[in-house]
Parts: C-alpha cells; structure tokens; sequence
C-alpha cells in the first residue's frame, strides 16, 4: 500500500460491502449496480425528465426493458422521468449509452455533436449530483472526458458503484479517492485508472478548498484495446 494510502473504516457507504458487481472480468460487461442516489429536483435540468422519455421511447423499451439493459430501478428510471429526482454523472452516462445519445443531448445543451476542438471560452459549465463538470471531449465519442470541480467537504449518499473505467487526473487542491474501501489521497498531478465496477467515492479532502480534475470513463464495450493494434501478419 502506498504511504498516500491506507484502509477506510468499514462502512455502508464505503465499506467492502458496497459493490454489487464483481470487478469486471468475463467475455461481457459486467452487470452495473441498482445503486442510485435522490438528489431533489430543483436543480435538476430542465426538461430533462421528458428527454430521458422520449430517448426510451424512441428505441421502443419499457421502462422495465431500459431497467435490465442499465441496471438502474424501475422506480428509479421513472422518478428520473417525473424529475423527481436528479441523476448522478454515472447514471447520465449509462442511460446515454442505453439510449445511443449523449449526456449533452439529454441535458438539452445546444449544438450538441461531433466536435473535434473545444475552447475553452466555449465550455460552458453543467451540474449534476452537487458536482461542476465541463466538458473535455465530443460527447458522442466511445470516451467521455470531462473537467470536474467537487466541492469542499465530505461526499453526501452512497459510494458510486457502475460499468466501466475511469481515469482522473488532478489539477488542483486535493482528492480524497476511497476505492474499495482503501483511502488514497491525491495531489495535482497524481492520477488514479480504475475498474468502475469497484466501490468508490471522490471528494475534497479539504473541508474549505474544491478540488478539480480531468476524468475519462469508458463503457466496459468500449474498452478493449484490440481495434487500435497494428494487424497480425
């Protein structure tokens, strides 16, 4: 264990009983968890709810179908779609790749698609489950990569547990990662790749400053990197 390590105390929210799912391995993705967090509506984006429906619909899936596909609840999915209660980044992603649309899309923002180069005076700033994001990619490309500000303070509701992998770089202040029940504290320029499918919770681990950092997360489908090796001969 390295010395910016050390275990957490176990816990509901962020002991080793968290995780539902297995770190991923097998031929298929891993089934994500039916873990799901109730942020109130009032800063939810609007019409989000009925954005969310209509990219169910228009792939013709129950509401039970977009459930076994994403492994969020039934009564989750339609709270979501009442807006009576705000998704997680996590969630945003996976009901975007369910839908085959992107985060961008089913927030509303303008001109959403295929871009190549971002500005920075273009990048405007969303939120979602209390943290800032910006975005630092295409939304439509297999990686979603986006700048996130968490702020100051201990993290609300339970450890984040989905498909997938993530890579974070910090760029300033200080992370608190506990990552399956193992607290690493990370200074900027540190960086953490990890299996989604692994409890873990992000947050500042100053009680005054945010920290912020760039994070990449890959579906479990879109992780492989055989399509990017040179041809066997």
């Amino acid at each position: 264990m390295s010395a910016g390590s050390f275990r957490a105390p176990q816990s509901p929210r962020q002991g080793r009983t968290a995780p539902s799912v297995p770190p991923g391995s097998g031929p298929g993705p891993a089934a994500p968890a039916r873990r799901e967090t109730s942020q109130g509506p009032e800063t939810a984006a609007p019409g989000l709810g009925d954005r969310l429906k209509q990219a169910r619909l228009a792939h013709g899936l129950t509401l039970e179908d977009a459930a076994g596909v994403s492994g969020l609840s039934v009564a989750y999915l339609s709270r979501l779609e009442n807006e009576r209660r705000q998704p997680s980044l996590p969630a945003l992603l996976t009901l975007a790749r369910v839908y085959a649309t992107s985060v961008s899309t089913l927030l509303g923002e303008a001109g959403a698609g295929e871009e190549t180069i971002i500005r920075a005076k273009a990048a405007e700033p969303f939120k979602a489950h209390g943290w800032t994001y910006w975005r630092a990619g295409s939304p439509r490309r297999g990686m979603q990569a986006l700048r996130v500000q968490v702020p100051p303070g201990r993290a609300n509701g339970p450890a984040r547990v989905h498909p997938g992998e993530e890579w974070l770089y910090v760029t300033a202040g200080q992370l608190r990662l506990t990552l399956d029940g193992i607290v690493h504290l990370l200074a900027p320029g540190d960086v953490a790749h990890f299996d989604s499918a692994l409890s873990h919770v992000m947050e500042s681990a100053d009680d005054h400053v945010p920290v912020e950092f760039l994070m990449v997360h890959a579906a479990p489908a879109m992780v492989a990197f055989s399509a990017c090796l040179p041809p066997s001969h």
